[in-house]
């Protein structure tokens, strides 16, 4: 489709367009899609500055808007300087076109707080609006570069001499292969752990974006007994992703070691902040994961996923 512009009044304009992810600093927007459909980008303008956006994707069987599918989080973002009234009335453009296209229903994963400051503003509007809450996560995250590398100088010690006691080598590097895959979900089944892991998709993403992907590896006599996965989700951002443990290892405080170094990639990243993540049963809090990384973390913000038929 073409890009068009809707003059809504002097001050205010929609402009959609198929999706141009380019000047997007969050990647993971160009996840891709196996179904039919189309990808859209929605912006709001205010005196002829965008003040805010959002991008979904119409499923052409079941005429249904996700944003977004299959990414940790995709939902409205914000500039900080736009009032309530005129969140609002963005929202409410988005829904009108979405009705205009014969889509049938929304569903919208709002990214947490640390990432979109504006985060219970929408969250209340989406409520006032009809959505109801499909699905509610509870991100852990360790907040501030300075404290990032506060933690890690406070840390290195201990760790430094866990290391070196349990002969480990920690290696941190751009992937350059997928046998780890299988190490971490048969690792993780063995543990009793989910393993709903699509290696398809992590392979076409880590193709399409190598620089932001880090796989930490702990390796004693040159075998590896432990992995954590990171993502750069945005640029001030790194994401906890996937870890796993082979439970066969003798080294104790393996997690704890791959946290640090973890922590040590953030710094030298030079993020604001390290996402750990959601820890859930299927059905329940995993209340011992949550209580290993309140170590690791200074915050906790919810990501909710919205619904609604339109």
């Amino acid at each position: 489709m073409e890009t068009y512009k809707k003059e809504l009044s002097e001050n205010y304009s929609l402009e959609v367009s198929q999706a141009s992810l380019e000047s997007k600093d969050y990647f993971l927007a160009q996840y891709s899609v196996s179904i039919k459909g189309e990808t859209l980008d929605f912006s709001f303008f205010k005196k002829g500055r965008k003040k805010a956006w959002m991008t979904v994707f119409i499923s052409e069987d079941t005429k249904e808007a996700i944003s977004l599918p299959h990414a940790p989080f995709g939902g409205i973002w914000i500039d900080s300087k736009l009032i309530s009234e005129q969140i609002a009335y963005f929202l409410n453009l988005v829904l009108d076109e979405l009705k205009h296209r014969d889509v049938k229903q929304i569903e919208i994963t709002q990214a947490p707080k640390p990432y979109e400051e504006n985060h219970d503003l929408i969250d209340y509007l989406l409520f006032k609006l009809g959505f109801q809450a499909r699905k509610i996560l509870a991100h852990q995250f360790f907040l501030g570069k300075k404290k990032i590398k506060k933690m890690i100088q406070n840390e290195a010690d201990k760790f430094q001499r866990k290391t070196k006691e349990n002969k480990i080598h920690v290696n941190v590097s751009p992937i350059q292969n997928f046998g780890f895959l299988t190490a971490i979900q048969s690792w993780n089944k063995e543990r009793g752990y989910d393993v709903s892991l699509d290696e398809s998709k992590l392979i076409s993403q880590v193709s399409e974006f190598p620089d932001r992907y880090f796989l930490i590896s702990l390796e004693q006599d040159g075998v590896a007994f432990a992995y954590t996965l990171a993502v750069r989700l945005t640029e001030n951002s790194l994401y906890y992703f996937q870890s796993a443990i082979n439970p066969g290892t003798s080294v104790k405080n393996a997690g704890e070691i791959l946290l640090f170094n973890l922590f040590k990639l953030a710094g030298e990243l030079g993020v604001d902040l390290i996402d750990l993540g959601s820890s859930d049963h299927p059905d329940s809090p995993n209340h011992s994961l949550m209580f290993f990384k309140s170590r690791f973390s200074n915050d906790i913000s919810n990501k909710v996923t919205w619904f609604r038929k339109l």
